[in-house]
């Protein structure tokens, strides 16, 4: 039996759906804050037999730190995709951001070395990966933790606890996805952007970064967990794209103009400090870092030749199609206004 933890996130839920095509019963966790009929939702965006489809998941309510759930969810378990984590770029979730991705993994891991799991595929992030050369691949080693983000750094650290675990027998896949593209939540990030694309709230910094579609991650993830490949890592990136295309794509897939205001790394920096400035008197989570900041203002150009010359036939969604797809499913997202 195959277990999906994070099965509510953009991921999770993606891979559910495929997975739910070809297997009879899957396991999949999720959070007590976390929402399951968006998931059923999705489902019913890609599917007339979404009910049948969607039925074969046997939810599960786990957090990554409750070993007591945790074990329970991996009865009679073989194949585990963990997908499972925190996103946050605020420098005070450190500890919330290293307990959940690297402690959390680090039960993941131990768990399938009990339960002796065939096979185990981590969902980590390009943000693990070194960029000291021109064009950046697997061989890239991660260099020390200056000027990285908690959240890289805690992805790094939960990596780590993945090859520990290869050394203990258990065959691993690590997968590194760029942005990933997608219909998804109006509450994500992306949600957020194309708000402020069409309030006309447009905004670009000089970097660039690399994107993939949503489904190209899960059916890469797929192959390479019925495949024999074992402890590897892959980049999944299909196009390096400035932040200036994607406004220019967002805004064409929206049908709205697409001019946007360039922002220096100075006036950035401003922004984070308003931003710091309106956390404290709002108390919220911040929404910029220094370290993000740094990341928005270089260009970074990500080698994919890695998985594709493993899925030599498989062809990548043009990241265009990508994000018309996220927007027409944003568009018509029932609880968008909720």
């Amino acid at each position: 039996m195959i277990l999906v933890t994070g099965g509510t996130g953009l991921v999770g839920s993606h891979l559910l759906y495929q997975l739910t095509l070809k297997n009879k019963i899957i396991k999949a966790t999720y959070r007590s804050n976390s929402d399951i009929e968006h998931v059923r939702s999705l489902f019913e965006y890609y599917s007339k037999i979404s009910t049948k489809l969607f039925n074969k998941i046997k939810w599960i309510e786990a957090d990554l730190n409750n070993l007591p759930k945790l074990e329970i969810a991996f009865e009679g378990v073989s194949h585990v995709y963990h997908c499972a984590a925190y996103i946050s770029f605020d420098p005070s979730r450190n500890k919330k951001l290293r307990r959940i991705n690297i402690k959390g993994t680090a039960n993941i891991v131990n768990l399938c070395i009990i339960n002796k799991i065939k096979k185990l595929c981590h969902v980590s992030s390009i943000a693990t990966i070194g960029f000291d050369c021109e064009k950046i691949n697997e061989e890239n080693r991660w260099d020390g933790n200056k000027n990285k983000s908690e959240y890289s750094i805690s992805k790094y650290g939960a990596e780590m606890e993945v090859w520990r675990g290869t050394q203990e027998g258990i065959n691993s896949i690590v997968v590194n996805p760029g942005v990933i593209i997608g219909p998804g939540f109006s509450r994500s990030a992306y949600g957020v952007v194309y708000n402020m694309v069409k309030n006309k709230r447009r905004f670009h910094t000089k970097g660039k970064t690399g994107y993939i579609d949503v489904f190209d991650v899960v059916n890469s993830m797929i192959y390479l967990m019925n495949s024999k490949i074992s402890n590897e890592k892959y980049i999944l990136v299909n196009e390096n794209l400035s932040y200036k295309k994607v406004n220019t794509i967002i805004s064409n897939s929206m049908k709205i103009d697409n001019k946007s205001t360039y922002v220096s790394k100075f006036k950035l920096y401003f922004i984070l400090f308003f931003d710091l400035l309106i956390s404290k008197i709002l108390r919220r989570e911040r929404k910029l870092s220094k370290a993000l900041c740094n990341t928005l203002t270089k260009n970074y150009n990500y080698s994919s030749d890695k998985i594709k010359k493993t899925m030599h036939e498989f062809e990548f969604t043009p990241i265009i199609e990508s994000f018309e797809k996220s927007y027409q499913y944003y568009s018509q997202e029932k609880f968008s206004s909720k």
